[in-house]
């Protein structure tokens, strides 16, 4: 016994040390990454350290490159590093959650009711009345993605609910089921739709963070960091609860308050998510993985280095989008595929005799 603590204590050590450097390292190039997020695009040579010190009232900057850096570009490299960020963290805390690696946070049904919610929207909020139609504007769209994401997790949390205890093996079946039933209606609808809507629909489901405003950051980006500033606390819980539901317990553990807040805090930020960038998948899954395999599974650890990591994927992802298909964009959903895909691949065929036993 004497020997197995005193080799598993510098192992403990070397990975904590190793998840540290990792989050500095990941800082520095998030910093980095959205730098040259402010000044990689279509628009050419754009001074975006001018544009940043005018800002703070040193020295002088063009009218071109003020609005080309604070009022189209910086939006949208901070919704992008903020849903990177959320996608991450709530594939990491659904992973824990699940106690499985390939867990996603489709799995509460937030992706397939967000879906339904923006495409209702789209085919038919021309039925509204016109003064809600221009009371709500362009948030219409966002406001029913958010709401069915939101929906769809509370009927599923209800589902799985029964006699005060979560049952996560119902929730991941009903989510399932579920998912096939929002994506039935879904497609009843978009049969209905005009080839108009169909091109939205198209390009919503794709996701793209191209549409970023000041104005939709200000509406979801609280959502999304009140979930990422909630998800540390869930660490300790997530540990335990890798050795089982009844070992958490015995360890003092609340593991129904935990698995409340879980659920809700990646409704809350995937569906803001979703509801600003439209569909972006890969991030959740990816990120918390390679993670993994780099520093470890300590959630105190994990949970804020996948932030970090989701927030420069999507970044870099966003910024090959706005250059491979010039001067159109790319719509970054196809992007996250085409890194993530293989990527994921690669991770079944490297645990297919785990996943086989």
């Amino acid at each position: 016994m004497a020997i197995v603590e005193t080799r598993s204590a510098p192992l403990a050590g070397d990975r904590r040390d190793k998840a540290r450097f990792l989050r500095l390292v990941l800082m520095a190039l998030l910093a980095l990454t959205m730098l040259l997020g402010l000044g990689w695009g279509a628009a050419g040579d754009t001074d975006v350290i001018g544009a940043l010190m005018a800002k703070a009232g040193i020295g002088e900057a063009s009218l071109r490159d003020m609005t080309i850096v604070w009022d189209i570009r910086m939006p949208r490299v901070l919704t992008g590093a903020l849903v990177g960020a959320a996608l991450a963290v709530a594939g990491a805390v659904m992973q824990g959650l699940f106690r499985n690696p390939l867990a996603d946070p489709g799995l509460v049904g937030v992706s397939a009711g967000a879906g339904f919610g923006a495409v209702a929207a789209i085919v038919l909020g021309g039925l509204l009345p016109l003064a809600l139609q221009n009371l709500v504007g362009a948030y219409l769209v966002p406001v029913a993605a958010f709401l069915g994401g939101w929906i769809s997790t509370l009927v599923l949390y209800k589902i799985a609910t029964r006699g005060g205890r979560t049952s996560v093996a119902t929730m991941l079946l009903a989510g399932i089921a579920l998912g096939a039933l929002t994506g039935a209606l879904t497609g009843f609808i978009v049969y209905k739709a005009t080839d108009d809507q169909l091109r939205d629909l198209t390009f919503w489901g794709m996701g793209s963070v191209a549409g970023a405003t000041w104005a939709k950051l200000l509406t979801a980006g609280p959502i999304i960091a009140l979930a990422l500033l909630a998800a540390p606390f869930l660490a300790r819980a997530l540990d335990a609860l890798a050795l089982g539901e009844a070992v958490a317990s015995h360890m003092g553990i609340d593991t129904q308050r935990m698995k409340r807040i879980a659920i809700l805090s990646v409704a809350g930020s995937v569906g803001a998510s979703v509801a600003i960038t439209g569909g972006i998948g890969f991030i959740g899954i990816v990120v918390p993985h390679l993670l993994r395999l780099l520093q470890g599974p300590e959630h105190r650890n994990l949970l804020p280095n996948a932030a970090l990591l989701g927030a420069i994927t999507l970044l870099i992802a966003d910024m090959i989008s706005r250059v491979a298909v010039a001067p159109a964009e790319l719509p970054i959903g196809i992007v996250t595929a085409c890194l993530g895909g293989p990527f994921f691949l690669w991770i079944l065929l490297k645990n297919r005799a785990l996943l086989e036993s």
